[in-house]
């Protein structure tokens, strides 16, 4: 049986884009966020908002939820005014949240109908319908969800069993945070050298080393802004810290994770934790320790 009502927990950058997708796609949404003004935004637009998120998860036949961190994922899943804290909910609980394996296990073991969901693009993807999602969970579940993941996605895979589809967000994750930090750090040393901040930017963005990502992050990197963030820094620095428990979990040495995650938890110690992942080029230095700056 097809899905026709969905519910978003969760208001972020991603989950209200899915949600106004959702209405712009004549799906009313049940709607529900730790702050209120993104629910009461929604609200207006025709959403309706919950009070708990329990509630919000009542009657729908898809409970999708994005959430920052495994904290909070935790708390909205499992608390007392949780989505599970009354049982297993009735519809698919669609899991767009990075978060440990351990506490997928524990989610799945109070509700059986769950996929993990990673989902590939920003927050204007999502409001376009054109994110890539990557699924884990079984062929059945998957079917009930399609028709609401449909309606926001422009490809869904299934990539495999329970945690895959997380698995591989979190490591396309590390990829990026590989990226713009390898990005970050060669012109910080062109800079160091006398060259151009735009120079090296557009030269490195002009030729065939670069990723879409890489582009899209070189704009932040070139004006030296970070506010407005398209994905905040320690969330990157949480996915890094993911990626390297799972690598202990099969003794897998990762030189260039360890790395981006040392820098990384730098910079949220600096202060650039809520910033956009980008000004990971604050944090790196050019010789003498003295802090490349256009």
């Amino acid at each position: 049986m097809s899905a026709t009502t969905a519910a978003v927990v969760g208001l972020g950058v991603m989950g209200s884009g899915i949600a106004r997708r959702l209405l712009d796609r004549g799906v009313r949404p049940t709607v529900w966020n730790r702050s209120p003004e993104p629910a009461a935004a929604l609200g207006e637009l025709g959403a309706t908002v919950a009070r708990t998120p329990a509630e919000a998860a009542r009657s729908a036949d898809v409970v999708l939820v994005s959430l920052a961190d495994g904290e909070a994922t935790e708390q909205v899943l499992l608390g007392p005014d949780g989505i599970l804290a009354d049982g297993p909910v009735e519809g698919v609980l669609a899991s767009a949240s990075t978060i440990s394996p351990d506490l997928l296990r524990v989610v799945r073991e109070r509700t059986p109908t769950v996929l993990d969901l990673g989902l590939l693009g920003n927050g204007q993807h999502a409001k376009s319908g054109e994110l890539r999602v990557y699924v884990g969970g079984s062929d059945e579940d998957l079917a009930r969800a399609r028709s609401i993941l449909d309606l926001v996605a422009k490809e869904i895979v299934h990539v495999g069993g329970p945690g895959d589809g997380m698995r591989l967000k979190l490591l396309m994750n590390t990829l990026m945070g590989i990226q713009v930090q390898a990005m970050a750090e060669a012109t910080a040393l062109g800079e160091s050298v006398g060259l151009r901040r735009r120079a090296v930017l557009d030269a490195i963005t002009a030729s065939g080393f670069a990723t879409p990502v890489m582009g899209f992050k070189a704009r932040r990197l070139a004006a030296d802004r970070y506010d407005q963030p398209d994905f905040r820094l320690r969330l990157m620095a949480k996915d890094l810290g993911l990626a390297m428990s799972e690598a202990d979990r099969t003794d897998l040495r990762l030189p260039l994770v360890t790395s981006a995650l040392a820098t990384h938890e730098e910079a949220v110690r600096r202060g650039d934790g809520d910033l956009d992942c980008a000004a990971i080029g604050r944090t790196v230095t050019a010789p003498g320790g003295k802090e490349a700056r256009p």
